[in-house]
């Protein structure tokens, strides 16, 4: 377990809770970063969280009292985009029919967070690192140059490494944009902040519900493969359907169920053992060490029988005697 306590903080109205010590981590290097002019590119998987630390990085940095303005490259088309950022001119093309300022206007002493910049079109990047390079740049069908004062923040659910070897990013855009990466980790990285994060979202959904302790356990065991947006979502959906006054395991999705957990030690077993054979040793020494002294507890999160654990813990060397300590 993490020897940081549960933290809450509120960046621009988003609350951030971790108890993990990697987010600590986290958190403390955007505060370093924030009073900084320079950009930095978010790396994660989507859901998590990647947009809590771009508004922990405006919220600590010396442009707070300016805006915040963000957008999804990837939620847009080429020309639509292009016009989102830079802005228009009436009559620049049909249905304009006024003036119209761009982000980077719209954020002139701010930030600007370019959400999933790994779709960006290779000519968007262009002119993208072009006015990152301090270039005046005009409107969609204007005459007149506009130049902005703005701090960049990027993230990406993409290795841009990988996507400048493919020539799918431009590698002078890229480092520029690189100039301090932040990586966020899964969630199945951070198990402690698993139930701080659900008992923040329960509270929300219904602040006389509580969590028993078999849905905890199943809570923190989970791979999360949708992060904490898949977290939120599932505990939405448990606080709407729970009969009680306690969420149990019958109350999350079927992928929570003892049989799923069992298909899932199995399938280990059977196909990824022979290509991970780390992660099954891995799995039990977590289990033994979040149930210490109690291997039926242990067996019961790993969806096995106590026997089968203890063979399982003789194969791999795990307990010494009758100690329960772990050998590493």
């Amino acid at each position: 377990m993490s020897a940081v306590s549960t933290q809450t903080h509120e960046f621009l109205g988003v609350a951030a809770i971790f108890a993990s010590d990697t987010m600590h981590r986290i958190v403390t290097l955007a505060k370093r970063v924030a009073p900084s002019n320079a950009a930095v590119l978010i790396t994660g998987e989507s859901g998590s969280g990647k947009e809590v630390i771009a508004r922990a990085l405006h919220h600590h940095s010396q442009r707070s009292e300016k805006p915040l303005i963000d957008i999804n490259c990837a939620a847009l088309p080429e020309h639509l985009l292009e016009s989102e950022l830079f802005g228009y001119e009436k009559g620049a093309f049909s249905g304009a029919e006024s003036n119209k300022l761009g982000l980077f206007e719209m954020a002139d002493g701010g930030t600007l967070f370019l959400d999933e910049i790994g779709d960006l079109d290779v000519r968007m990047q262009v002119k993208l690192l072009r006015v990152l390079d301090g270039a005046p740049y005009y409107r969609l069908g204007g005459v007149k140059k506009v130049s902005v004062d703005v701090r960049i923040i990027t993230a990406t659910n993409q290795d841009l490494t990988d996507a400048v070897k493919q020539g799918r990013f431009r590698s002078d855009l890229y480092h520029r944009l690189s100039q301090i990466t932040i990586d966020v980790p899964p969630l199945r990285e951070r198990v402690d902040d698993i139930l701080p994060l659900a008992e923040h979202f329960l509270a929300a959904q219904n602040p006389e519900l509580r969590f028993r302790a078999d849905a905890m356990e199943r809570l923190r065991a989970y791979t999360w493969p949708g992060n904490v947006r898949e977290l939120r979502n599932v505990i939405v959906r448990a606080g709407v359907l729970a009969l009680g006054q306690q969420i149990t395991t019958a109350d999350l999705p079927e992928a929570f169920s003892q049989e799923a957990f069992s298909a899932d030690l199995k399938r280990l077993s059977s196909i990824h053992r022979a290509m991970f054979p780390d992660l099954e040793r891995t799995a039990i020494v977590q289990a033994l060490e979040d149930n210490p002294g109690h291997q039926q507890r242990a067996a019961d999160r790993l969806g096995v029988s106590k026997r089968t654990l203890q063979r399982k813990i003789k194969s791999y060397g795990l307990i010494a005697a009758r100690s329960f300590s772990i050998v590493r």
